[in-house]
């Protein structure tokens, strides 16, 4: 491997992830990514999370609880507007992290992983947006909403692209339970 890929790499140290209304009574308002198949990659997503000790910050509309794949991350942050940064509780969590790379997940991509993606650039962190962790309500205007993030800046990616960013050596523990998870998650 160059030494200018070694640089573009993701150091976990400098990353940090929130997600946002990930709860059972959202999930299933996104049309764009089968309820099923985001649980099942946010619940990916954490296990790298543990693994990589990556601070995870919730986020939710007020309502019943987060899905069960998040509940290791004990309780969110409830905000009452469609922006995670315009609440002082959850911008202050952010960041206090002093992480600059904000990796962001949430239903609906449209609403809440728009609006924060674009405050979250605007505020100077590196915003990367796992798609597989997002439901919008059509793919028109998802893909709107993610047209908008990458003109400010920001990056669209999927938990797997993610992972491999940061674990390079899949021979390593971490590595070989890195790549377990992300085999599992996609069956």
């Amino acid at each position: 491997m160059n030494d200018s890929r070694r640089q573009q790499m993701l150091d976990p140290t400098t990353v940090q992830v929130l997600l946002a209304d990930l709860q059972t009574h959202i999930v299933p308002l996104g049309r764009t990514n089968e309820p099923t198949a985001l649980r099942r990659a946010a619940g990916s997503l954490a296990t790298i999370c543990e693994l990589l000790d990556l601070p995870v910050t919730l986020s939710t509309a007020p309502g019943p609880d987060v899905i069960a794949e998040l509940d290791r991350f004990g309780a969110p942050l409830v905000r009452t507007g469609p922006a995670c940064w315009d609440d002082p509780a959850t911008r202050a969590a952010i960041t206090d992290q002093h992480r600059r790379t904000l990796v962001l997940g949430g239903v609906t991509s449209e609403i809440v992983v728009l609006h924060t993606a674009l405050d979250a650039l605007a505020a100077g962190f590196d915003v990367q947006v796992v798609a597989d962790v997002c439901g919008g309500l059509s793919d028109r205007t998802e893909q709107a909403a993610y047209r908008q993030i990458e003109a400010a800046g920001g990056r669209i990616t999927s938990v797997p692209s993610l992972a491999s960013d940061m674990v390079r050596d899949f021979t390593t523990p971490t590595g070989r339970t890195t790549i377990e998870t992300l085999v599992a998650a996609a069956h």
